[in-house]
């Protein structure tokens, strides 16, 4: 895996997004001199990080995170590394509900502090920085003591937990999360679940291990849980059937199932969280489980720096993009833009208590 500089909490502030502009923070640099070093379109992004990571980690202690990669997932085609222009911004006010503000995209470093206050910009008035590995997670709590705006998620990402098993290092990593989670600015558990993209079978034992012992902190320290459900539907439904007990709130993040698991979710009270996958031209199937889902389980995220709504598929995200998918949400369900918003923000204070 390639490595970048995580972006890092800070005290600066940036000028408000105009809509139509890409905000000013997210704008390369025309220089070196003000620390964010344009990634040259020929070189290595690993041979980009190493040297920018170690320059950071030597000036200011911070840790080093992965770089989102420079290609399509499935193409393989180069992407735009230029940050979209600022949408309208909202009237009534949102909360991102899955961020991950530690990871490098594009061509420049946006700190902490830069992203929210160009979501702010744009009626964003917060997010849940959410951990996928040790190092993520004491970056999300550390960030959100820093910053108010922001609360913090904390766990093993599912396909982590089989080469964690592997090396004998899982039960390690594991108490690391248990103590991170009892911070004062965690409200989740995530993000955990199952993912049978990535992991082959040899794997599952041990990604549903790691699931049913994420579901059995959040329910100990109580606090909401944050699921990642790629390809393993009806087995994450299983796992949670099957728990003891379940966390007060259970929140599928980046909901990529249809109506029938729409249904499933309206059932049980589990919250579905969607992201800019809904806005994509071939999500019809997505759509119709925004349609079926309950309005008090509907829940809006950017999964940043990924799943960039349309029609900035594939180029980087931020929180201050949240606007665009609102818009695309209000739109399939037939409700108007305010209301859909009030709504949203009146079920993650439900869901994770309040953000003030």
């Amino acid at each position: 895996m390639s490595h970048q500089q995580r972006i890092l909490p800070d005290a600066e502030s940036s000028p408000a997004a105009v809509a139509g502009e890409t905000p000013p923070a997210y704008r390369p640099a025309p220089s070196d001199d003000d620390g964010a070093r344009p990634v040259s379109a020929g070189a290595s992004p690993a041979s980009e990080a190493s040297a920018d990571a170690v320059s950071t980690a030597v000036a200011t202690g911070a840790a080093t995170g992965p770089a989102r990669d420079q290609a399509e997932e499935k193409s393989g085609k180069k992407r735009r590394l230029q940050y979209p222009p600022a949408p309208e911004p909202l009237a009534v006010p949102v909360i991102d509900n899955h961020a991950h503000l530690d990871f490098r995209d594009g061509e420049i470093s946006v700190s902490v502090q830069q992203a929210l206050d160009a979501a702010r910009a744009v009626g964003v008035v917060g997010a849940l920085c959410v951990g996928y590995d040790v190092a993520s997670s004491e970056f999300s709590v550390n960030a959100a003591a820093e910053h108010p705006a922001l609360k913090a998620a904390v766990a093993l990402h599912p396909n982590d937990a089989p080469v964690l098993a592997a090396q004998g290092d899982y039960e390690t990593a594991f108490a690391q999360i248990t103590e991170l989670a009892r911070h004062d600015q965690v409200v989740a558990i995530g993000e955990t679940g199952l993912d049978f993209y990535r992991t082959g079978e040899e794997g599952i034992a041990a990604q549903r291990r790691s699931f049913e012992d994420h579901i059995a902190l959040a329910v100990e320290r109580g606090l909401a849980m944050q699921i990642h459900d790629r390809q393993a539907h009806a087995e994450v439904v299983e796992v949670l059937n099957a728990a003891p007990m379940l966390p007060s709130s259970v929140v599928f993040h980046c909901f990529s199932g249809d109506a029938d698991l729409a249904r499933i979710c309206n059932a049980n009270g589990w919250y579905m969280s969607f992201a800019g996958t809904v806005t994509f031209k071939n999500a019809r199937a997505l759509r119709e489980a925004l349609v079926v889902a309950d309005p008090q389980l509907i829940l809006v995220e950017t999964d940043t720096p990924f799943l960039t709504p349309h029609p900035y598929r594939g180029q980087p995200n931020a929180p201050y993009l949240i606007p665009q998918t609102m818009r695309l949400m209000a739109q399939v369900r037939d409700t108007g833009l305010d209301s859909m918003c009030q709504q949203v923000m009146f079920n993650t204070t439900q869901a994770y208590g309040s953000w003030t």
